[in-house]
């Protein structure tokens, strides 16, 4: 009947658990030297106490169990009424939560929840929880599952002197080790939590690093190329005052050099227009407005934007910046954009003017020579 009958998903109410039973009530009845037809009842109970897994699911699986039995022993075994009444009660009597009414009533029980104290305690306690899972459809957390099996060995109690004795040491063990396996899922649980918190932490200090660093660079740049232009400005200011004091003067003795001076000059005032134009402070015309800063859409990092603000405005916008993440982020990434689009355009003007200067200063140095070696001032 186990063969053919045997549902492949009930793999811990299986032939294997019912042979443990059997094994058991044996024991205890030889322990309590139970007669011929009680050892036998109890034998009977122990084989068909969950056949009912075989048909329905395992709510009310007691009472299906006990009218297979019931048919089975009368019809096959010619049992008499009174003795497959009283395996059918051994059978029902293994319903949790259970309340024995007599020693074979307790016999049954307490070998029907013999794993609680077994070294293969932790190995059933799993076939059980995977044929929930069958049952139920559902996956159910290995944590939740200890603990569901802890509070219930915490509220069983074994009614036999025979199973106080002989099953309760090992039923104290393994709640012992269950206590130890969900405390060590509990800190593996609160440490891999913590670890979360501290990757996002540094997660949180990476990205106000980056934002630091970039900020920095773009300073720096920034002062770098005020610098350069700064050097651009002076040495073009000073080749000029001495073209306008000097040279100029000479232009009526040599008139070879106009063209040369002429070219000098422009080249030069080009470069320093442009070095000029690459310092100049420029003041961008967004203005944030109050809707502006409800709306968490303006950028409060930079004057140029927020200058017209009210004090309180300024106020209720900034610790609404301080409270969005993502609003601080976008701010500061429009902020580093914006300084980088400055950048760029400082650079392309430093560029153009160097290259004018140093292309520019070659020719006008070349027209002077080629003027002095090549043209006589008296033929003008």
């Amino acid at each position: 009947m186990f063969k053919n009958r045997q549902k492949a998903g009930v793999c811990y109410h299986n032939l294997a658990h019912t042979l443990q039973i059997v094994e058991q009530v044996t024991k205890m009845g030889s322990y309590y030297r139970l007669g011929k037809t009680e050892s036998e009842d109890l034998f009977f109970a122990a084989w068909m106490h969950d056949v009912g897994y075989w048909e329905g699911d395992p709510v009310g699986h007691e009472a299906r169990g006990a009218e297979i039995a019931g048919e089975y022993l009368t019809g096959e075994l010619g049992l008499s009424a009174e003795r497959v009444g009283r395996i059918k009660s051994l059978i029902l009597s293994t319903k949790v939560p259970q309340n024995p009414q007599n020693l074979l009533e307790e016999i049954i029980c307490d070998a029907d929840l013999y794993h609680l104290g077994s070294e293969g305690f932790l190995e059933q306690s799993l076939l059980l929880k995977r044929e929930k899972e069958y049952s139920e459809q559902r996956e159910i957390p290995l944590i939740d599952w200890l603990k569901q099996t802890r509070d219930f060995m915490l509220k069983h109690q074994y009614n036999t002197d025979y199973a106080k004795m002989i099953i309760q040491e090992g039923k104290e063990k393994n709640l012992k080790f269950l206590d130890a396996k969900i405390r060590e899922m509990e800190n593996d649980k609160e440490d891999n939590f913590r670890g979360k918190k501290k990757d996002k932490k540094k997660s949180e200090r990476g990205i106000e690093t980056m934002f630091r660093i970039t900020s920095t660079n773009h300073l720096e740049l920034s002062a770098l190329a005020d610098n350069k232009a700064n050097i651009m400005i002076s040495v073009n200011s000073i080749i000029i005052s001495i073209v306008v004091t000097v040279l100029i003067r000479k232009l009526e003795e040599f008139p070879n050099y106009i063209i040369p001076t002429f070219m000098l000059v422009g080249t030069c005032l080009t470069a320093m227009v442009l070095a000029i134009l690459a310092t100049r402070p420029k003041v961008t015309k967004r203005t944030v407005n109050k809707s502006d800063v409800q709306s968490k859409s303006g950028n409060l990092l930079y004057f140029g934007n927020f200058h017209e603000l009210s004090l309180n405005e300024y106020k209720e916008g900034m610790h609404a910046l301080m409270e969005d993440g993502n609003y601080l982020y976008d701010s500061m990434i429009t902020d580093i954009y914006f300084l980088g689009e400055v950048l760029a355009k400082k650079y392309r003007l430093l560029r153009k003017s160097y290259n004018i200067f140093m292309f520019g200063f070659v020719v006008s140095v070349l027209s002077f020579l080629i003027a002095t070696f090549f043209f006589d001032s008296q033929q003008y």
